[in-house]
């Protein structure tokens, strides 16, 4: 198994967080890694994300957990499970205020090897979305740089 993580902490209450979180069609305006994202946030539904990094092969996943102001969980990858990738985002409220964010990718399978060879390392990316969640749960910018 691969796995991808970044995390860090926001001046903001967790719903303040989740707002930004699920509204993917916003992304591109607080996360320059991402050109776009098409889809519904809701349960079952299926979400095709555009990332900057890897322009000639979106992500395409189904929202497998939401549990508003906690988790939001997708799953997408090979047939029959050959290669699985399951993608997490986890909100930590803390007591006294503030929130804790998690986002965690995990490649597994019998192929997931396959998955690792044209997958870049996907930790600057991540830290780069905690990073623009951060600014815009916390209301400090409006457009990414770049």
């Amino acid at each position: 198994m691969r796995s991808f993580e970044a995390s860090t902490r926001i001046d903001a209450s967790p719903e303040q967080v989740w707002a930004p979180l699920v509204d993917v069609g916003g992304w591109r305006d607080w996360d320059s890694g991402v050109d776009r994202v098409e889809g519904r946030v809701a349960l079952g539904e299926r979400l095709t994300l555009y990332a900057t990094m890897i322009r000639s092969r979106p992500l395409v996943v189904t929202v497998t957990e939401l549990r508003p102001g906690e988790v939001m969980r997708w799953r997408g990858g090979l047939p029959f499970g050959l290669a699985v990738i399951e993608r997490t985002y986890h909100l930590d409220g803390q007591e006294g205020g503030g929130t804790v964010l998690t986002v965690r990718e995990d490649h597994s399978g019998p192929l997931a090897g396959l998955l690792a060879r044209t997958t870049p390392d996907l930790h600057p990316s991540f830290r780069q979305f905690c990073a623009g969640l951060k600014a815009r749960a916390e209301g400090r910018v409006s457009r990414p740089p770049g």
